[in-house]
């Protein structure tokens, strides 16, 4: 029975040394595999973190070039030693315009340019690569890729590195296609001179009106307290005439600023009527012939502008041809003036023609429709009434024009729908 638990004994304890010794062995083990699997995780983690880094930066790159395609600017280098340049960035790729490959010669660069713009840069690029200047910026014109017309351009330039001895040996730089900058500050440069313009005009008007204004009245006034004074009927008779005129004149004279308001201001409705123009024109000579036969001018209506029948504002066409034909017999001192009409293709033109001196060739065209302009100066008039003709036969869809020749005469003629 001793020898039984003796045996028992030490089998137990060998027992008990085995495992002891496998624990031993195993416990490195598992501490090393626990390690391992933490720097497992962590370097898992880290692969994660670096792969979401790249999908942001490629995400941020193909963000970075699609807002310098948009902008339409252009990122480049220049090896000055090796006399290359390297875009990194083009947006001529977007339009399908030829780029410069990389690596190309430094010529090409201004390969594109106008001439005196390509001599400009060139000679500030090469001060910016032996160090004299700092930075380059210079706008310039390209001749378009479709061969039609030319762009505008813009670039910056700075130095990138230099050597040991501080000389530069790479430049950075940026080109930008400015072309919608370019336009809007000619737009802006046409709206200041036509507001020079404008109020140059303005004043002119100004120191015209106030001498249209003052010659009538001061007639009526002076004229008004000699004819109370007056014992002869025939001298009374002389200056009530010259009265009526100028009163007449003063007339027309506000009459004109007052319709030159309503145009402006809208204030007038469009009313169109059947009417034949036979009639209207017959009108107007009416209206204008005692006048005519004063100068000994023959006022005459076009045999071919019988039977037409018109379909508009009867009142403005009436203002406009009046407008017209004052005008001609104002400038007409011999000869005849002539209405009339024909049809054009979806117009009907009706037209004033004149055997008067003409109109020099820097008011032809638009110009004398424009406000305050005085073909003479030493004429009576404000300069207000072709620019209310215009103003008229636009409300009437239509338009105004003029053919003149110096020493021959003049027409001037509307076209309103038909």
């Amino acid at each position: 029975m001793d020898t039984i638990g003796t045996l028992a004994l030490v089998g137990l304890a060998d027992l008990l040394q085995i495992d002891i010794l496998f624990w031993l062995l195993a416990l490195p083990i598992v501490v090393l595999l626990i390690f391992f699997l933490i720097w497992q995780q962590r370097h898992y983690k880290r692969l994660r973190s670096e792969l979401s880094m790249l999908k942001t930066v490629k995400r941020r790159t193909i963000e970075y070039d699609l807002v310098l395609k948009a902008m339409k600017l252009a990122i480049w280098h220049i090896d000055i030693q090796e006399r290359t340049i390297t875009y990194d960035s083009d947006y001529r790729d977007a339009l399908d315009i030829p780029s410069i490959p990389p690596g190309a010669d430094v010529e090409m660069f201004c390969d594109n340019l106008l001439p005196e713009d390509k001599k400009r840069i060139a000679a500030s690029m090469i001060d910016l690569a032996e160090g004299r200047t700092d930075l380059v910026h210079e706008q310039y014109q390209a001749h378009a890729p479709s061969g039609g017309g030319t762009t505008w351009g813009e670039t910056y330039a700075v130095v990138d590195r230099r050597d040991a001895n501080g000389r530069p040996k790479t430049i950075v730089g940026t080109s930008m296609r400015i072309d919608k900058q370019k336009e809007i500050e000619m737009a802006l440069i046409n709206a200041r001179n036509q507001a020079e313009e404008s109020d140059r005009l303005k004043t002119a008007f100004l120191a015209n009106i106030s001498h249209e204004v003052r010659t009538p009245l001061n007639a009526i006034v002076g004229f008004s307290e000699v004819l109370a004074t007056t014992p002869s009927v025939e001298e009374r008779g002389l200056l009530s005439e010259l009265i009526q005129k100028n009163n007449a004149r003063l007339l027309q004279l506000f009459e004109d600023m007052v319709n030159m308001s309503k145009l402006e201001a809208g204030m007038e409705s469009v009313h169109k009527t059947h009417f034949q123009i036979a009639e209207l024109l017959q009108e107007l000579v009416k209206k204008f012939s005692e006048r005519a036969a004063e100068k000994h001018l023959q006022l005459t209506i076009s045999k071919h502008s019988e039977n037409l029948e018109a379909y508009t504002d009867r009142t403005r066409l009436m203002q406009i041809l009046s407008h017209y034909v004052d005008n001609a017999l104002k400038y007409t001192t011999e000869g005849s003036v002539k209405i009339g009409c024909n049809l054009e293709v979806g117009n009907m033109r009706v037209w004033v023609r004149d055997t008067g001196k003409g109109v020099a060739s820097e008011f032809c065209g638009d110009k004398i429709f424009e406000r305050f302009v005085k073909i003479d100066e030493f004429e009576q008039g404000t300069g207000l009434g072709l620019s209310i003709c215009r103003s008229l036969a636009t409300t009437l869809g239509g338009k105004v024009g003029m053919e003149s020749e110096v020493g021959v005469g003049s027409m001037f003629w509307v076209d309103v729908p038909y």
